[in-house]
């Protein structure tokens, strides 16, 4: 079934990525990410058919190293029969099927770029249900990526889509914003109504619960199921406005939407056996911006566009605060040490995008103790070498997120294998995350560090 709507892992969002490359590739590798699968309109009565836009990017794993300039190889040899390629500018055909594609160098701190966006549609005559692959292969200087492939056919059905809505920075804690995207069909049956799914995370609010809608609360925000009755035809665009209050407690923001036709089925299995409230006031609807029609009905050919999510950031702060504990005990016994990370507010905080820790914390085993137990599930440890600190070092991770007001506990056991009075260890956050930097949004560093100290 393509009923599949809610979250960020989308089936359609799959990409295959293979790749593999020798020597120099012992510390990189070459890879090709593409749709697996994409699937072009039945041409109509006319025998004009929509384009498909199919975009390859070559990546690489190790961004410390630079990739020279490379190139991509594309055969659409297997699709001939069915389809046409419209060429990029920055590849040279050598037939009318097969061309070899110049991609940019991808420089330390890169890593990705974008080879090659092939245009793809039906033929006049195409047939239903024809399909083929179009394959690929890479190279850039002594990295050669292992061939890769996309899965063309073509299909009748309508095929919903929403554009990307712009990323929000800076928006003020209290004021109103809007998400605005387009919904277009760009397959060959028109849709009769559209099932939109919409999730407004903890520190967004929407203004309006509309009454074609019907809402949940949940810990990470508010999400809505709205059936929008305007019929959408091929090649048709509409405007969908979402108006949200940005709430005191807003700081990493995120939006998610997804638009598939309605069928009682498709409502049902998002609703996902919750419990979800009809809103009241005006309906929820969309702006017509083009015309056209055509014979409604079928699923959707295309899932790949029918998500995205977007992130509203606030200017705002959050102070964290960690404290410890002391402990005594004799020689032998097994103590139980806490440290916890407290989120004083104003804001929520949030990796709603990098899926990160809120918090890190660092610590070590006070002298005269080992630590025997309580971190197997949050923490991982560091053991001691020649370069780095001579006792093992232990790293706490939170949930992903922390509201206003919450806290999180971390349970150690320590085993004292002998009393050493007033021993004592630091607990610390790491401030410098890349994927969520504690020091970006807390006005207050010098309470993110703590103690345990073991009969003291």
């Amino acid at each position: 079934m393509k009923h599949r709507l809610l979250g960020a892992a989308l089936a359609c969002c799959a990409l295959t990525a293979v790749g593999a490359g020798p020597a120099h590739a012992a510390s990189d590798q070459l890879w090709i990410s593409v749709p697996s699968e994409t699937v072009l309109p039945v041409p109509d009565a006319e025998g004009g058919a929509s384009e498909r836009t199919l975009e390859v990017r070559v990546t690489h794993d190790n961004t410390e190293n630079g990739v020279p300039a490379g190139r991509l190889t594309v055969d659409a040899s297997e699709i001939a029969a069915f389809a046409q390629v419209s060429w990029p500018a920055n590849c040279v055909p050598e037939s009318a099927v097969k061309a070899v594609c110049d991609f940019a160098a991808m420089p330390a701190g890169t890593d990705s770029v974008t080879a090659a966006l092939l245009g793809l549609r039906a033929s006049p005559d195409a047939e239903l249900d024809a399909s083929g692959y179009v394959r690929y292969s890479a190279a850039a200087g002594e990295l050669t990526a292992y061939p890769a492939e996309t899965l063309i056919s073509v299909g009748d059905g309508p095929d919903l889509g929403l554009s990307q809505a712009e990323y929000q920075r800076d928006l003020r804690p209290g004021t109103n914003t809007r998400v605005r995207a387009t919904v277009g069909n760009n397959g060959s049956r028109a849709v009769d109504r559209t099932l939109l799914w919409v999730n407004a995370s903890y520190g967004l609010r929407f203004r309006e619960r509309n009454s074609n809608c019907e809402y949940r609360d949940h810990a990470t925000g508010t999400s809505a199921l709205c059936v929008l009755d305007e019929a959408v035809a091929p090649g048709e665009r509409y405007e969908l406005t979402s108006a949200l209050r940005v709430g005191r407690k807003a700081l990493y923001e995120r939006f998610d939407h997804s638009v598939l036709p309605y069928s009682d089925e498709a409502l049902e299995e998002a609703r996902g056996g919750e419990t979800w409230t009809p809103g009241t006031g005006p309906e929820l609807d969309l702006r017509p911006m083009a015309a056209r029609r055509a014979a409604a009905g079928g699923e959707d050919l295309d899932l790949s566009d029918n998500y995205r999510a977007v992130m509203l950031d606030a200017r705002n702060t959050a102070d964290l605060k960690l404290t410890g504990s002391k402990v005594r005990g004799a020689a032998g016994d097994t103590v139980t040490a806490r440290f916890t990370v407290h989120n004083r507010g104003p804001a929520w905080v949030a990796s709603l995008g990098a899926g990160a820790a809120v918090a890190t914390v660092r610590f070590q085993a006070p002298e005269g103790t080992t630590v025997v137990g309580g971190t197997e599930e949050d923490c991982w440890d560091l053991p001691p070498s020649e370069e780095g600190p001579a006792v093992t070092t232990y790293f706490c991770r939170t949930p992903i997120y922390l509201h206003d007001k919450a806290s999180h506990t971390f349970e150690v056991r320590l085993r004292i294998d002998k009393v050493v009075r007033g021993a004592r260890t630091t607990v610390e956050t790491l401030n410098d995350d890349p994927e969520l930097s504690i020091r970006k949004f807390d006005p207050n560093l010098r309470n993110n560090s703590a103690r345990i100290v073991v009969n003291g």
